[in-house]
């Protein structure tokens, strides 16, 4: 295995993707950090959030987010189930969500292919991606569903490349590890 992902370039495609990756993360926290020591506390504003909003909206906000590209970061509402009254529920929640949010964006990534003009930019131009996103598609899911990039476009991305839907189901299923992970790590940052 390891003589075929060296020759085939799989090794360079992780590191290129964890490259591009790392970056953001470290962004994040330092934002995080940063925004909580000179703009506004982050523990208040989110106990204001769940005072707020109902936990319902908050829960159709978060599954819009996570179908439609997942613009909005998860770590926020991650953070938002610490200040509720059963936040390891409404962490599972968010994560069945999140896992769900991009079984469906799969299926629109697979609509997107009946566009012609959209079919045949994919076919042509990103021929060479598309055909190591074909090879490596289910290290594209499980790097979307364990790092910090939207889970949904990697799923919207399978389905344009009709990569299997059991296993974009099955890899999925690492987001909630990745909801786990984070919620350790974030429940100890907010009190």
């Amino acid at each position: 295995m390891h003589h075929y992902f060296h020759r085939t370039g799989f090794y360079l495609f992780v590191w290129t993707s964890l490259k591009k990756a790392f970056l953001p993360i470290v962004g994040v926290v330092l934002l995080v950090f940063l925004v909580n020591k000179y703009i506004f506390n982050i523990n208040e504003a989110l106990q204001h959030m769940t005072e707020t909003f109902s936990r319902i909206g908050i829960l159709i906000t978060f599954f819009i987010s996570e179908t439609l590209l997942g613009l909005v970061p998860p770590e926020i509402f991650i953070a938002w189930t610490k200040k509720t009254e059963t936040p390891i529920l409404n962490l599972f929640f968010l994560a069945a969500l999140s896992y769900l949010g991009g079984l469906i964006s799969y299926f629109l990534g697979k609509l997107t292919l009946k566009i012609d003009s959209l079919r045949d930019y994919l076919e042509v131009k990103m021929e060479k991606n598309l055909k190591n996103s074909r090879k490596w598609g289910g290290i594209l899911i499980l790097v979307g569903a364990l790092l910090p990039l939207p889970f949904s476009i990697a799923c919207m991305t399978a389905g344009m490349i009709k990569y299997p839907f059991k296993n974009v189901a099955f890899y999925g299923l690492f987001r909630f590890a990745r909801f786990a992970i984070y919620a350790w790590a974030i429940f100890q940052v907010v009190h």
